[in-house]
């Protein structure tokens, strides 16, 4: 069973799930990294830029889920270094220090908990994130074209494209891309029809809404839905 909740480190969301039976589960891009726990290791997920597929097993998972573009700060890597993969927090930290934080998120009553504090130090001792990025993120997630939120930014195409691919793993296109795909996903699961989702979902029509989810969730807008828990 999944479950989240607002975290104490502003924008982020903390989870955890409990597969009640082997099988596939699909993890779909969301514009987001997370530090994850898994049977006593730490591991951080990357920004996806197509579905992932995890392997069954029963083992608890917990992570923190934080607000796109934040966590490359705390962790000390660009964002497109990870792009699409699932690595040890021991191949970025130097493996003594992991191994400490470990043995704390495991020694806490609730990994998920541990996990938490774990990320809220980081950030006291990274600094502040860099209000442009939110701001990025507030414009592509209203649908605002690229080239205007540059603008706007006072920016260059160019260099929104690089500051993205280091706070995002991507560029903002990819991105957009993404935030539309997960508006649609959430107006189509509160049983809005596929027609009116991709219209206020800012696709063109519902042909794209339906080949965009195939290309970024790996499967079509129906049997996505059917399948969601």
């Amino acid at each position: 069973m999944y479950v989240e909740r607002a975290s104490r480190l502003a924008g982020a969301v903390v989870w955890r799930n409990a597969p009640e039976r082997d099988g596939t589960g699909r993890v779909l891009p969301d514009g987001c990294m997370d530090l994850l726990w898994h049977e006593g290791r730490l591991l951080v997920a990357g920004p996806d830029t197509h579905a992932h597929l995890m392997d069954g097993g029963t083992g608890t998972w917990a992570g923190v889920r934080f607000y796109p573009g934040t966590a490359p700060a705390l962790l000390g890597v660009p964002a497109h270094e990870l792009r699409d993969r699932r690595v040890e927090l021991a191949d970025l930290w130097p493996a003594s220090e992991v191994r400490r934080l470990a043995a704390r998120v495991n020694a806490a009553p609730d990994p998920a908990r541990g996990l938490e504090d774990l990320a809220l130090r980081q950030a006291a001792g990274a600094g502040p994130p860099d209000p442009l990025l939110r701001d990025v993120v507030t414009a592509l997630d209203a649908g605002r074209p690229v080239a205007a939120i540059a603008d706007e930014l006072g920016l260059g195409p160019r260099q929104l494209h690089r500051r993205s691919l280091t706070a995002f793993g991507y560029g903002p296109k990819t991105l957009a891309r993404i935030l539309r795909l997960r508006r649609a996903l959430a107006l189509a699961r509160g049983g809005v029809p596929f027609a009116e989702t991709a219209a206020r979902a800012g696709y063109a029509d519902q042909a794209h809404l339906a080949r965009d989810v195939r290309k970024l969730a790996g499967l079509p807008l129906g049997e996505l839905l059917a399948r969601r828990g």
